[in-house]
């Protein structure tokens, strides 16, 4: 075999494994960028069924629902496009696609959880992370064209009628635990703050709340005027006591 044909199959060989390994790379690539792109679906799914599944902790509308299924289903759908061999995506989707249908036709306001006072400061923030979370996932939806303008105006404001009625409530439960403490101070400032909040708010639960909380400081600083016309009053009856004995007459002995 001459030289120059040896050299050719070497250099044919160093080709072949070369094109080979870029394939198999290639091939490699795009099985990451697609097990990235289902994880991300994937995560996605898991979010928002988790939020579906906290709808007892907070009054979900129909639109919220609806809007938490259909972004669900984008989701198992962009996971089909991505990799048609998984055959279970197909019953997941027909699933939820009828979970929606049945919402849309059936769930009405007699459905949705009545709004529950937080009796913690620890639920109270967790019900607030809750509504943070809701408010994300519909501007979300909305930038991306899956959630109408006008659902989404309604849905938004409703979301931060509930995430004021969390604070005003825990304001008020801790108002009144510092009032039972003697901690006067305190209730006085956290009533303050309440009514700070309420004051650019002009709706029924808004103006309600407002005053209940100013009755609440107008009985405090009752209270506080009433000690302290107490404690007046003690300090002179001590005085008039110490000047009936400086003045008593003397005995004689």
């Amino acid at each position: 075999m001459s030289i120059p044909l040896m050299i050719g199959l070497i250099s044919l060989l160093l080709i072949l494994v070369i094109g080979y390994n870029v394939i198999v790379q290639y091939r490699q690539r795009l099985e990451s960028a697609k097990n990235q792109e289902l994880a991300k679906f994937i995560a996605t799914i898991d979010a928002t069924e988790e939020l579906i599944g906290n709808a007892h902790h907070l009054p979900y509308s129909k639109e919220l629902l609806v809007c938490l299924n259909q972004r669900v289903l984008h989701s198992l759908e962009s996971m089909s496009e991505t990799d048609p061999s998984d055959k279970s995506l197909p019953p997941r989707i027909r699933n939820v696609n009828e979970q929606i249908r049945q919402l849309q036709e059936n769930y009405s306001n007699a459905d949705i959880t009545p709004f529950k006072v937080p009796s913690t400061d620890k639920q109270a923030i967790g019900m607030l992370q809750l509504v943070k979370r809701l408010k994300t996932v519909i501007r979300n939806e909305h930038s991306k064209g899956r959630f109408p303008t006008q659902s989404f105006v309604t849905e938004n404001a409703r979301l931060e009628g509930i995430q004021l009625r969390i604070n005003i409530e825990n304001v008020i439960k801790r108002a009144n635990d510092a009032k039972a403490k003697r901690q006067l101070g305190t209730a006085k400032q956290l009533l303050k703050k309440g009514i700070d909040v309420l004051a650019s708010k002009n709706d029924g639960y808004a103006n309600q709340a407002r005053e209940k909380l100013q009755t609440m400081l107008h009985e405090i600083d009752d209270s506080q005027n009433q000690s302290h016309e107490l404690e007046r009053q003690q300090i002179i009856k001590r005085e008039q006591d110490d000047l009936d004995v400086l003045f008593q007459p003397k005995r004689k002995w």
